[in-house]
């Protein structure tokens, strides 16, 4: 497995292109490797991506992968081409995961696409339809409800810190997670017409938080396997840093 950073060129207009739409960043992350990755969930590993927004106006993409990704073609669409480094950083990604111990804690990012199925009470014979969770409370509510089986648990605050404690199925303030960077995406599958068959819809939120790991090989399987629905259009991708 390997973790690959590349600084985006918010200046150019390619990278705003890419930028307005999860499906052309899919099409590039894809050119990155010379066989076109698994399109379908198959239970192991598969290619993750993530933008990271910073002060400043820097954007960073994040790449977890089975192979080692080539980005000469982001580099010259969105990068510095006419400079010397190669514009990108890949690291051995499955050294740090072999190292990954229960009980031990760290800082986390998640960006993901936090939603439900429900149907209409007027008619409960209706199929499920997926829904975006809008609220604060319900996409907080989304992820510690996965933690369990994703191998984690994000730890709690001390109870001098906590503001809102949490009632039923409302989390409150609890946990050391925040949730920012709201996105609502609208977006066309390639080049067909705009209608509501081609067009994607979905949002995308941003996790940061602080965890404790609770079973070692399943968060190994959420770092390469993503978590949650939208994994090709830049959701799933959890990556972990020391604690400050």
């Amino acid at each position: 497995m390997y973790l690959t950073r590349f600084r985006l060129n918010t200046g150019r207009s390619g990278t705003h292109r890419l930028l307005a739409s999860p499906h052309q960043m899919h099409g590039a992350v894809n050119m990155s490797f010379p066989t076109a990755p698994p399109r379908e969930d198959g239970g192991g590993p598969r290619v993750l991506w993530r933008v990271d927004h910073a002060p400043a106006g820097r954007a960073d993409l994040f790449i977890v992968s089975p192979q080692r990704p080539d980005l000469t073609h982001l580099v010259e669409q969105a990068g510095w081409p006419t400079l010397d480094e190669p514009g990108w950083t890949t690291y051995a990604y499955g050294d740090f995961l072999d190292r990954l111990t229960a009980g031990d804690t760290w800082s986390f990012r998640l960006t993901a696409n936090p939603v439900q199925h429900i149907r209409k009470p007027s008619d409960p014979n209706t199929p499920r339809k997926r829904t975006a969770h809008l609220t604060l409370r319900h996409q907080v509510r989304w992820l510690l409800k996965r933690q369990e089986k994703a191998g984690f648990e994000i730890l709690r605050k001390p109870a001098g810190r906590r503001l809102l404690p949490g009632q039923k199925d409302d989390p409150g303030d609890e946990h050391e997670v925040i949730v920012h960077n709201k996105v609502p995406h609208q977006f066309r599958k390639g080049d067909a017409p705009r209608n509501a068959k081609t067009d994607v819809r979905l949002v995308r939120v941003t996790y940061d938080g602080r965890l404790r790991i609770t079973d070692p090989d399943a968060l190994r399987r959420t770092l390469t396997c993503g978590l949650g629905k939208a994994k090709a259009y830049g959701c799933g991708l959890m990556t972990l840093a020391p604690e400050q």
